[in-house]
């Protein structure tokens, strides 16, 4: 199969409904976690199948500490199988992963398995799959302002030479192409805090269904609409 040049290079997913699927179905919220997992495995593989340059994940969002501490504990532990069961999966399918978030601050067993998992793919030359973790957008726009003004403070830049490129320079995300494609389950309308300057011209695509039944065709469907859509950037098309 080869690239087709009107999909998308870069999708970003708010993986969003896990709860509100297990509530549907009588079950645990942590159900709904586990069921999430395999919709994570299909869609990975199948953006990496059509050539998609990358994948953006919003695995764990900065607040999401604050839910109970016995999911916090759960989620924690199932990202440490995930990545121990899933690294044949990113070999096999020739995937780089990465990271953005404050990873620094999640469980030493986290860290050290999202380090093997890394190093063991840096190599591979096809889909890249980023995990946002303990991830937020606010802070990381704060963080690069912070960053940008210590080195204006040392005098390694002018007031006046700071734009757009330096900002998106110091952002986590700041070698990445911008998402052409947002993705959000479970029908709600806002954007989470992910992503924030870099989505600022990607095209938003919200469907009802819950995470863990967002599937293959699901995924056509919001390809087929991408596709549909005159991206102008704030111009005209001519």
């Amino acid at each position: 199969m080869k690239k087709n040049k009107n999909l998308p290079e870069h999708i970003a997913i708010i993986m969003d409904g896990n709860g509100r699927w297990a509530r549907k179905k009588g079950l645990l919220r942590i159900n709904g976690h586990e069921a999430g997992v395999e919709s994570v495995r299909e869609i990975t593989r199948e953006c990496a199948k059509l050539y998609i340059g990358q994948l953006t994940l919003y695995a764990f969002s900065a607040e999401n500490w604050k839910r109970p501490k016995r999911e916090v504990n759960f989620l924690m532990r199932m990202l440490k199988k995930f990545l121990i069961g899933e690294r044949q999966e990113i070999a096999d399918n020739n995937i780089r992963l990465c990271t953005i978030g404050m990873t620094d601050k999640l469980p030493q067993p986290v860290q050290d398995e999202l380090a093997i998992s890394i190093e063991e793919s840096k190599d591979n030359t096809g889909m890249v799959l980023c995990l946002a973790l303990n991830y937020s957008g606010r802070s990381d726009i704060v963080r690069a302002v912070r960053n940008i003004a210590v080195d204006a403070k040392r005098g390694l830049i002018e007031p006046e030479e700071i734009d757009e490129n330096v900002l998106k320079s110091n952002l986590w995300t700041g070698k990445m192409k911008d998402p052409d494609l947002l993705i959000r389950t479970g029908g709600e309308m806002r954007v989470s805090n992910f992503l924030l300057w870099e989505i600022s011209y990607s095209e938003l695509y919200v469907t009802p269904i819950f995470w863990p039944d967002f599937r293959r065709p699901n995924l056509q469907n919001a390809l087929d609409d991408f596709i549909k859509r005159e991206r102008r950037f704030g111009g005209l098309i001519s």
